[in-house]
């Protein structure tokens, strides 16, 4: 007997490769508005925005900054020493780095042969704290489309995995029971912890055999063809 009938699943990083795509969209600009005049290489220039977006997207998760702070900050981290100040130019280069991601299509390894194998069984939908101008572009021209039936976005919500409310909501917008759902995400504090402490049980997609801080999530795998070994 199947335990679980809807699966929640997180989009970026657990199925669509954010790191790669958002990287390769960087490097194309970088090119596109000449960046090098400012940085040794776009290594160089990575290695600055990286570390500074993820840190903005934890604050965003924990409701210390709003959406709007964290579109600007992330690029006005790495223009500003180049002397653009102005806003509105700021927002434009988000603008452009937005397209750029809706365009792009690498998923995580085994991503579509373990979503044709769950879709018989499970009623599937996105569960994401991504902005929706680019996530229903993302799934769409990536394929992954057809194997959801909603996506509910924190947007939607109004409050961000990892807090109680997103799950609450999502539960009560998929006609789906607590105890007959379970979470399948990369992030430990977005997705897990979140998922854990609303009662849902937890798939942690953990390629990187990162340690568990606090608890054992329900299961645990490295690849997500892995998971074909529990569903």
């Amino acid at each position: 007997m199947i335990k679980y009938k809807s699966l929640f699943i997180d989009l970026d990083d657990t199925l669509w490769d954010t790191y790669h795509n958002n990287k390769e969209c960087l490097e194309e600009m970088y090119v596109a508005h000449q960046w090098g005049r400012y940085y040794t290489s776009f290594e160089a220039f990575f290695a600055i925005y990286w570390p500074h977006n993820m840190a903005l997207w934890a604050q965003y998760r924990r409701n210390e900054i709003n959406r709007q702070t964290l579109i600007i900050e992330r690029f006005g981290h790495i223009l500003r020493p180049m002397g653009i100040v102005d806003t509105q130019a700021i927002l434009a280069v988000n603008d452009d780095f937005l397209q750029r991601t809706t365009l792009k299509t690498r998923l995580i390894p085994g991503a579509i042969e373990l979503l044709e194998y769950l879709r018989p069984s499970y009623r599937m939908y996105i569960l994401s704290n991504g902005f929706r101008e680019v996530q229903f572009k993302k799934l769409s021209n990536s394929g992954l489309a057809p194997y959801f039936k909603k996506m509910i976005l924190s947007e939607d919500a109004c409050i961000q995995k990892p807090h109680k409310g997103i799950f609450d909501f999502a539960l009560k917008n998929t006609n789906s029971r607590r105890n007959e759902t379970l979470m399948i995400g990369d992030s430990w504090d977005a997705d897990i912890v979140g998922a854990y402490h609303s009662k849902i049980d937890q798939l942690w997609f953990n390629p990187e055999g990162v340690s568990v801080n606090g608890f054992e999530p329900t299961y645990t795998v490295k690849s997500l063809l892995d998971i074909k070994n529990i569903l």
